[in-house]
C-alpha cells in the first residue's frame, strides 16, 4: 500500500473518523478551473482526491460523470495533459491529501503501462483504479504499479461471488472499493438492504482499508456505512454541485458529508 494512503486512513482512524473520498472529473469546467475543483474539495474535509480521467466510452458512469466527461473531453482533457496539467497543480494545493487516478484501462494501454506507471508516480499520484479491469486480467498491472510504489486499488461489485470478493480484499492495494449499488454511478434515495452484511465480510477479509462508493450522496448514508466501511467515495452528488451551482456549494456538501462520518 502507497505510504500516503496508509497514512491517511491510520490518522482518520486515530481521529474517529471514516475517510472521506471524493471524485471529480479533471478538465470540467477546463483543465485550470478543475484544480480549483479539487482544492475546494479539500477544504471541505475531503481526505483523498479520487482524479477522474475522461474517456469516450465510459461504462460504469452515470448521467452526471458521463456530462463532465463530455464537457472535459471538448476543453482537450487527455490522460497526459492530466498529468502534465492538472496532477502537480493539485499536488501543490493539497500537498497532503493522497491523489488516485480513476479511468478506464484503454488510455493506460495507449499510453503504455509502464510510462504511465512512472510519470504517474512521478507526478505524486498514490493509487489508480480502472473499473473496467477484470482481477483476472490485473496482474501485469499490478506488478507494474507495484514497483513503482503505485497502489492498483481493487474494486468489488455487488454481483462479485462472495469467495471471489474475499480474495480480491485479501489481495488488495491502497484500499478496496466497495461497489454500493448494481449500474453505474450517480445518486441514490436508498442503498441496498445486504450492502452492510457485504461491507463486512469484505472488511474481514480485506489486508488494506474498504471504501463504499456509487450511490452516496448524503451525511446520513455516510454515517450509516461507517460502521461497516473504513470510508465512503462521493462522486456524482459534489460533480453536480460543483457545476450547478459552484465550488462553493461543492465544498458545503463535502463539509456536511465529512460530519456524516465522525464517528
Amino acid at each position: 500500500m502507497s505510504g500516503e494512503i496508509a497514512q491517511t486512513f491510520a490518522q482518520a482512524k486515530a481521529r474517529g473518523e471514516g475517510v472521506l473520498v471524493t471524485y471529480a472529473m479533471a478538465g470540467d469546467p477546463d483543465l485550470p478551473r478543475s484544480v480549483d475543483v479539487f482544492a475546494a474539495l479539500v477544504e471541505g474535509g475531503a481526505d483523498v482526491l479520487e482524479i477522474g480521467v475522461a474517456f469516450s466510452d465510459p461504462i460504469a458512469d452515470g448521467p452526471v460523470i458521463q456530462g463532465a466527461a463530455e464537457r472535459a473531453l471538448k476543453a482537450g482533457s487527455t490522460l497526459k495533459r492530466v498529468l502534465d496539467e492538472v496532477v502537480p497543480e493539485v499536488r501543490k494545493r493539497c500537498p497532503q491529501t493522497p491523489l488516485v487516478i480513476m479511468t478506464y484501462v484503454n488510455l493506460i494501454m495507449a499510453m503504455g503501462e509502464a510510462r504511465y506507471a512512472k510519470l504517474a508516480r512521478e507526478r505524486g499520484v498514490s493509487g489508480t483504479i480502472l473499473p473496467d479491469l477484470p482481477p483476472e486480467e490485473s496482474a501485469s498491472l499490478r506488478a507494474t504499479f507495484d514497483a513503482e510504489g503505485m497502489d492498483l486499488i481493487p474494486l468489488c461489485a455487488p454481483t462479485t461471488p462472495p469467495a471471489r470478493a474475499e480474495a480480491i480484499a485479501k489481495d488488495g492495494r491502497g484500499f478496496v472499493y466497495c461497489v454500493s449499488v448494481s449500474g453505474v454511478t450517480g445518486m441514490r434515495a436508498e442503498l441496498p438492504p445486504d450492502l452492510s452484511q457485504r461491507l463486512d465480510l469484505v472488511r474481514k477479509a480485506a489486508s488494506v482499508p474498504v471504501v463504499a462508493g456509487f450511490g452516496i450522496s448524503t451525511a446520513e448514508q455516510a454515517r450509516t456505512l461507517s460502521a461497516h466501511a473504513d470510508g465512503v467515495v462521493v462522486g456524482s452528488a459534489l460533480v453536480r454541485a460543483a457545476h450547478t451551482e459552484g465550488l462553493e456549494a461543492a465544498k458545503a456538501l463535502c463539509a456536511d458529508i465529512k460530519r456524516g462520518l465522525r464517528r
